[in-house]
């Protein structure tokens, strides 16, 4: 099969893509356990627990952004 430039950056772009889902993964895997050792009444446990949520929406919208590239291909 012949690739073009387009199909090679478009397999970059989901490479690239995959690699950040795990990144995020890991950062978010990071985060509860850190949340686990607090208790969940102090300001520690409040501030990561905005962080998860917020890693968390990052992980959703790269898993929908990876469906509709896969989709697309």
């Amino acid at each position: 099969m012949v690739y073009g430039l387009r199909d090679i950056l478009t397999n970059q772009l989901i490479e690239y893509m995959n690699i950040h889902l795990i990144s995020l993964m890991q950062d978010s895997e990071s985060l509860e356990d850190r949340m686990e050792k607090l208790d969940p009444n102090c300001k520690d446990y409040a501030e990561l627990d905005f962080e998860f949520n917020w890693v968390s929406g990052q992980i959703t919208a790269t898993r929908h952004l990876l469906s509709v590239a896969h989709d697309m291909l």
